[in-house]
């Protein structure tokens, strides 16, 4: 598939096309996929201003669920699974930083989205949002998902709030590595986290915290907010994957031979270490704690690929005394745009509930 010749690189930092859409990725993407996936963009422009029109791809209301929201190899993150920098992206809103990690023994990169209102108010503080991107980097999702993250906080949609974009690699599955060479969780939790709360002016504790995600990254949301709930008082799990006990017998959209080449890298080959780290293992072991204190909702459309592991985690969670919201999207497949449309008000509703203990949270609710 032909992607739009619409990024350039000046100096360290990715210029794209405030009107090109993001490309959706799924936890395990092949060019078959991608294929197919391309048959269903079209866009064109009108006129001198450039407006794009743009069909089922461009993110219509929510900052925080394209976590599909990926870059291609070519879209300037470069092949290197180890890329713990990335390129600067330029979006209203967005700035570019790195900060020293102790764990990972680099300089690792995150982009933060302020809203309008940080500058007019020196003094405020604000939640966060920690936006995990699906597989591939999530670049080329920054400039869409901020644009429609400050519409909503115009609009009264949403409360004022930073919106940390979290570099967990192209395909890093928020999770340490088994051979010890990407230490992606432990990155997050010991060093960005305090970082932020260090750095910028947030509320810095749980209730000030959501974690959100789209497939890799909803997989990542759940196994963060439920391995570490003193730290995340929301967890938002859209289209997740992989949630299935068993990562080659059930793997839908990456079929067994891919699947196993992210168990041998990521996983070391070992089933028994997936299962050890997995959303389902970490609920059932911290059950009564995120029960007592998280906001938790899983969401996906009844088409999507990942349906039935997302039903089957539903179930788990039930199971193991969970409470959390089931959101079945009628006639929505693995599709962030379609995601959000179909969720319309309800989407925003999750963080005024989620950041309600806040001061910015109990402004949005007057």
């Amino acid at each position: 598939m032909a992607f739009p010749d619409r990024m350039s690189v000046h100096d360290g930092v990715v210029d794209l096309d405030p009107c090109e859409p993001a490309f959706v990725c799924d936890p395990y993407p092949d060019d078959a996929a991608m294929r197919q996936l391309g048959r269903r963009f079209h866009w064109w422009q009108l006129g001198r201003r450039s407006t794009l029109a743009v069909a089922t791809v461009v993110l219509a209301g929510s900052c925080l669920h394209a976590g599909a929201l990926a870059q291609r190899p070519d879209a300037g993150g470069g092949d290197d699974e180890s890329a713990w920098v990335t390129p600067a992206i330029r979006a209203p809103g967005v700035t570019h930083h790195t900060f020293e990690s102790k764990v990972a023994g680099t300089r690792v990169s995150y982009h933060l989205y302020s809203p309008g209102v940080h500058d007019r108010e020196p003094t405020r503080r604000f939640p966060v949002v920690y936006w995990l991107h699906g597989s591939g980097g999530g670049l080329r999702g920054i400039p869409q998902i901020a644009r429609r993250c400050d519409q909503a906080i115009t609009s009264g949609s949403a409360p004022p709030m930073f919106v940390v974009f979290v570099n967990g690699l192209r395909e890093g599955m928020y999770v340490d590595w088994k051979d010890g060479s990407k230490p992606v969780e432990t990155m997050i939790v010991q060093d960005l986290v305090p970082h932020v709360d260090a750095t910028h002016r947030t509320i810095a504790g749980r209730a000030g915290r959501l974690l959100d995600g789209f497939s890799m990254g909803g997989y990542g949301a759940a196994r963060l907010g439920f391995k570490f709930p003193e730290m995340f008082h929301a967890v938002s799990i859209v289209g997740g994957g992989p949630l299935q006990p068993d990562l080659l017998a059930q793997a839908p959209r990456a079929g067994r031979r891919r699947a196993a080449e992210v168990l041998e890298r990521v996983y070391g080959g070992d089933p028994g270490y997936f299962a050890s780290v997995s959303p389902r293992t970490l609920a059932a072991r911290n059950a009564r704690t995120v029960a007592a204190g998280s906001l938790v909702r899983v969401v996906v459309g009844d088409t999507d690929e990942t349906f039935a592991n997302n039903r089957a985690f539903h179930e788990h969670l039930e199971a193991v005394g969970i409470p959390h919201a089931w959101i079945m999207l009628p006639g929505i497949g693995h599709d962030p745009a379609g995601v959000l449309d179909a969720l319309g008000a309800d989407n925003w509703s999750f963080y005024r509930t989620a950041f309600g203990d806040t001061p910015e949270g109990r402004r949005a609710a007057e």
